[in-house]
This record gives C-alpha cells, structure tokens and sequence, in this order.
C-alpha cells in the first residue's frame, strides 16, 4: 500500500492487478485502500496453469497421448498447463474464485494462462491438447489428431514450415491440416475463456486478459479477435526485455530452435518499428487496449532500463490507446523506471 501510495501520488493509477495468495483479509485491508484513492481492485487469476496448487485439474496431453512436461522451474510460478477443453477445469478456476476470493470486494478480474504451453516444452507443448476430449473438440472443427500426428511424423520440423509469417502473428503454413489445427486450438481457448469470462461478466465484473504478443500468439491458441469477445480490457505482453516464457525474442528463439528445419529465419530486431507493428496488430481488438511492459528489473530474466521504459509508452501514446499496463511487479520497479514513466504521462 506504501508503494502504491507513493507511485499513484506521480502517475496516473486507475487498476491494480494483485493475488492470488487465499487471505481474505489481506485483500479487504488492500481494497478499503485502493477503492478509498479511486483504483479498481482486480484479482490476478490463473485458468489452464497454477490451479494445480489447490485442485487436481485434467491434464493437458499432447497429440502423441503424453503429459506435456515443462523444464521451466520458476520461482512463485507454475508452467505446468492443463486441459482446455475440460468443463471439470473452469469449474475448479469459478470454485476457487467463490471459496477464497468472492467476499473480498474485487472489481474484476485478470485472467492469465489462457493458452496451451508454448514451445517452452518443445514441439510437445505447441502441439497440444490431444486428449480425448480436445480430439473431439478439433473433430467437431474438421481437424482429426490422429492425422496430424501423423503429418508431423512425416514431416518434423517441416510441418512448422511457414507459406506466411506477418507480423500480427496469424500465419499460414505450407501444409493446409497443420494451419487448421492451430486455427482449431485457437477456437477451442477461445470458446473457454468466452465461458469464464461471461461468468465473471455475469457477476458485473471487469474482465481483463493477459495475452501473447500478437507475432508469437497463434503458437499458445490465442486469436486476438475471438478470445476478447467477453473482454473489457486486453494486456498484450509485449516484453521486449524478458529472457523467460511470454518474453517475444525468447519464446520465439524457442519457435526457431523447435521448428526452424535447419533454416535461420534471423532474430526479431525488437527496436521501436518492431513494436509499432505489434500496437497496429492490436489496434482494432473490440475491447480496452493496456499494453503491458515490463517495469520491473531482474538480473536474471528482465534487465530493462529508463530508455526501454519511455520509449514503449511513447509508441503505445502515440497510438492513442487507453493506458498502459506496468508489469509485473511493482515492487521491483526501480525509482528511475517511475521518473520515466512520469516524463512520459506529462509530455
């Protein structure tokens, strides 16, 4: 609240994303504050990762019948992805939401880990769900997993093989079964989050999402315009410093390293003209647009700096969105990060 309180008295705080630990007091204590200086209070709430630390959900299996593993061991966070199709799994995410966090006066929600795994779990984790409800699921949409297994079979990395790569993520591949299968996923992430989303929005609740920059989001299953129909807000993770999962040069060194066929595609540049091209790919999603950059600085993973800071707002101001989204914790953010910040609002 301290810190809060020091920041919100520079630059302008209309939310703040904060949880997910099962304290109802922490929470009430935390909201008299923030709702007293005029700031929603939005709960941070996992859905296909890190409900496994309360519930048992239904795991995610890959199109080969196995457990998607994760080598990814991070602090305070779970990269292990469950089953997207699985009602039994919302259902666990909306009991979770009513057991611990109902009475604790949130304004809304912020959905994370709406996606499948990335190829931070290699090909196994893009390639996923292939359980036998997700098999039903992408049957229903025309793509059978039986045949897709065996396309990559024959064609292993040349099944990534790109006919189009544009920079708002929404790429074709030369084989026409292996588009449908992501377009397929797409739907089928989609169609939950609509589902718990519209329970949230039910209650007249915010509903906020946390996204995949758009040129690496097609790989996770998130399609911009379907997944934000029950959308108030979007928060693209457009982390240009981040060397972790959602981190774009990082998950996409991972597509080069799993995919790439022996062929270099060359490096994102990650320079302003790169991220201009991910604000335009956003620009007409139907709902509130907070694109999110790291303010925090981690030696290991997110060594980002004043410069970075100001020149990301700029291009996100320039484009005449909503807001920003400083991420992802605000207790590391160091103090020349905020004098950026504010240079920025006040320009």
């Amino acid at each position: 609240m301290r810190r809060i309180d020091a920041i919100c008295s520079r630059i302008t705080v209309d939310k703040v994303i904060i949880g997910w630990r099962c304290d109802p007091s922490l929470y009430g204590e935390i909201g008299a504050f923030l709702h007293g200086r005029g700031i929603k209070m939005l709960l941070w709430l996992p859905v296909f990762s890190e409900i496994s630390a309360i519930e048992t959900p239904d795991e995610a299996l890959d199109i080969f019948g196995k457990a998607v593993v994760t080598p990814i061991q991070q602090e305070d966070e779970d990269f292990t992805f469950c089953c997207p199709s699985s009602r039994r799994n919302i259902q666990i995410v909306e009991g979770i939401y009513e057991k611990h966090f109902s009475a604790c006066g949130f304004d809304g929600v912020f959905l994370d880990k709406i996606r499948s795994q990335s190829f931070v779990s290699g090909v196994s984790g893009v390639l996923s769900c292939g359980c036998e409800r997700c098999r039903q699921a992408f049957r229903k949409r025309g793509v059978d997993i039986d045949a897709v297994r065996k396309l990559y079979a024959e064609k292993q990395s040349a099944f990534f093989e790109m006919a189009s790569f544009p920079m708002d993520g929404r790429f074709t591949l030369n084989e026409e079964l292996a588009t449908r299968f992501f377009e397929a996923k797409e739907e089928i992430i989609a169609e939950a989050v609509s589902d718990v989303s519209g329970y949230f929005k039910d209650k007249g609740m915010i509903v906020g999402l946390d996204l995949f920059a758009p040129v690496v989001s097609r790989f996770v299953g998130q399609n911009y315009p379907l997944i934000t129909k029950n959308a108030d807000f979007i928060k693209p993770m457009l982390y240009r410093m981040t060397n972790a999962p959602a981190g774009i040069a990082y998950e996409y060194a991972l597509f080069e390293k799993y995919a790439s066929n022996g062929r270099e595609r060359g490096k994102l540049p990650m320079d302003r003209a790169f991220l201009d091209t991910q604000l335009e790919a956003i620009r007409d999603a139907a709902c509130e647009k907070y694109p999110g950059v790291e303010i925090n600085y981690r030696e290991d993973i997110a060594r980002t700096n004043a410069g970075y800071i100001a020149e990301t707002l700029a291009a996100i101001k320039a484009f005449g969105f909503e807001g920003a989204a400083l991420c992802w914790n605000v207790m590391l953010a160091p103090e020349a990060h905020i004098e950026a910040i504010e240079r920025i609002e006040r320009a």
